[in-house]
């Protein structure tokens, strides 16, 4: 990997101390805040100076550490539930990545299942845990940019939507994993990065971040895929996902789905890349996956100067959409790449150590 690829790290943790990078900030300025509090963790979380599935649940999982290693007392039942109300408020912050609630999860049930005699011994056992959700997302990351390299071929355009980077995830990213990996190895890719309206995931931090690694990158508009696939510059899309449901239907940023449907239309490959810890295998359908909604301000007035649409106008802003399994040519995971059936192989998938279905 390059070296400055590896510098871009959005969690920081060591000496107990938290510190994120504010993506916000980006790509003006790179500035990392210390999260002190399970309420600074859930305004991160909220506000999106940490975002992308992957990345949410590892600094959730830190941020729950931070939260509990304060209480005071040796009473391990109101320890306890101290752990399972804060990571309850920490699970408000954004409904839809499953990362999340995932993170939080699997160290409060595994608190409990553990029955601690002490809460300084429990709250060692968060501490250590945290940090093995950290470095299985790093290992994930590095498995599915191979697996995901295996789909691609030197000198390819590739397009993608919004960010799912190495400031997504612990490092590396998922969908971009496979480019830094192609990068390092001299297959010249050729990326274009879709804008991604309307907080700009794509312009703001992918073109950034591919930009400083030294990838070849070109940024357009949302509605520039059509013809740029149209001018045969498109091999292939990769995408990222912040839920894949039991059938493989995937929430994803928005415009996601239109993008899939472009790329179906053009015979253009679609491979979204799903960590393991992203597939809810009880939710069965894209139907049943709850999306966030959020301010009608972030679509006509965040990035201007003044207002650019009429005082009062009505506003619809889903911050995901979900695309439908019919669309996606395979999904690339850290155990290996899967393909329709989506309902059968999912669940093979999620019963077996390595598949290539």
């Amino acid at each position: 990997m390059d070296k400055k690829v590896l510098d871009i790290s959005p969690i920081r943790f060591s000496d107990d101390e938290l510190w994120l990078l504010d993506q916000t900030k980006l790509p003006g300025e790179e500035v990392y805040i210390k999260t002190e509090t399970k309420e600074d963790m859930w305004d991160a979380i909220y506000h999106l100076k940490v975002r992308g599935a992957p990345a949410i649940g590892v600094a959730a999982a830190y941020g729950l550490y931070i939260d509990c290693k304060s209480y005071a007392g040796n009473d391990i039942e109101g320890f306890l539930s101290h752990v399972k109300t804060s990571a309850e408020y920490l699970n408000s912050a954004r409904p839809t990545a499953v990362n999340l609630s995932w993170a939080l999860n699997r160290i409060a049930s595994g608190l409990e299942d553990r029955k601690f005699a002490s809460v300084a011994e429990a709250k060692e056992w968060i501490k250590a845990e945290a940090v093995k959700i950290h470095e299985e997302d790093v290992a994930a990351c590095i498995k599915m940019g191979e697996y995901g390299l295996s789909l691609l071929k030197p000198g390819m355009g590739i397009l993608t939507h919004c960010n799912a980077g190495t400031i997504a995830t612990a490092k590396y990213g998922t969908c971009l994993a496979p480019i830094y990996l192609g990068h390092e190895r001299g297959y010249d890719f050729k990326v274009y990065a879709d804008e991604t309206r309307p907080l700009l995931q794509g312009a703001r931090l992918t073109a950034w971040e591919l930009n400083k690694a030294g990838v070849d990158v070109t940024l357009i508009c949302d509605n520039m895929a059509s013809t740029v696939m149209k001018n045969g510059w498109i091999d292939a899309v990769v995408v990222g996902c912040d839920r894949m449901a039991a059938n493989g239907d995937g929430a994803n940023k928005i415009g996601t789905s239109g993008v899939a449907i472009l790329a179906k239309e053009y015979g253009i490959p679609f491979y979204m890349y799903v960590p393991t810890s992203t597939i809810d295998m009880n939710t069965p359908t894209g139907d049943n996956i709850h999306i966030e909604l959020r301010k009608g301000e972030e679509i006509y007035e965040m990035w201007y100067e003044k207002p650019m649409a009429p005082a009062g106008v009505k506003t619809y802003n889903p911050s995901f959409d979900v695309t439908a399994n019919e669309y996606i040519t395979a999904v690339i995971t850290e155990k290996g790449i899967v393909r329709p059936p989506y309902d059968v192989n999912l669940k093979k998938l999620m019963e077996a150590t390595e598949v290539n279905i």
